[in-house]
């Protein structure tokens, strides 16, 4: 029986794996997150999703278990080829959401399957177009008072009702919160792991989004 790893500490991943997967094992990983001088937006998020994915393999390789594939992700926010990461204080998270409001912005996620008998991995980067909302001053300090952006890329949860910020959004929602799940299965599927077939209408039932492009992208018509 195949053992699945998330090495992943975030609750949000952990609740959108569920739809894929009944049964996992979280482990936390410590690697350097930061970026390498010149290191491509796209290239730094799969660098980071593989090294978590090799660092949890690592920490596994002395392990029982026999049938073992870890899973990782990585999430950032970038506007302008700038990556923009979580805020350090209140004034950063208001000059964040204030630098992405009523434009366009793209969130990229690294995701990277580990199979740690043939010692190979697969990844593979998704891009998602956001569309901030115009709000006003008065939103973005009651939402930066409610403690929500601090642990967020780009200071901000898409799946906030309260502060809504991208109300048009047309796009893969699970992406933006961290775990683009169609994606993920091909991912899988090419390691020859079937597993839960129903995955779209799980995650659209979770997270209340009823998705455009989920056909597209599980017939492989759209990559990203």
């Amino acid at each position: 029986m195949t053992e699945f790893i998330l090495a992943s500490k975030s609750p949000r991943r952990q609740m959108l794996l569920r739809n894929l997967i009944n049964h996992f094992i979280v482990m936390e990983t410590d690697i350097d997150e930061t970026i390498q001088p010149g290191e491509d937006p796209a290239d730094f998020v799969l660098r980071l999703a593989s090294e978590k994915a090799f660092a949890a393999g690592k920490r596994l390789a002395e392990s029982t278990l026999q049938d073992v594939v870890v899973i990782a992700a990585d999430t950032i926010v970038v506007d302008k080829e700038k990556v923009l990461g979580k805020p350090i204080d209140a004034a950063d998270a208001k000059n964040i959401l204030g630098r992405l409001k009523n434009r366009t912005h793209q969130v990229l996620s690294g995701i990277a399957v580990y199979q740690l008998k043939t010692g190979k991995i697969r990844s593979n980067m998704v891009l998602t177009e956001v569309r901030m909302r115009n709000y006003t001053e008065t939103e973005v300090q009651e939402y930066v008072n409610s403690g929500d952006p601090f642990d967020k890329a780009g200071a901000y949860a898409i799946q906030n009702d309260s502060f809504n910020p991208a109300p048009d959004f047309e796009g893969c929602f699970a992406n933006v919160m961290g775990l683009p799940l169609c994606h993920l299965s091909l991912l899988l599927k090419k390691e020859n792991l079937e597993l839960d077939s129903r995955v779209a209408a799980r995650c659209q039932e979770s997270i209340r989004y009823q998705c455009p492009v989920y056909s597209q992208i599980l017939t492989g018509e759209n990559e990203q």
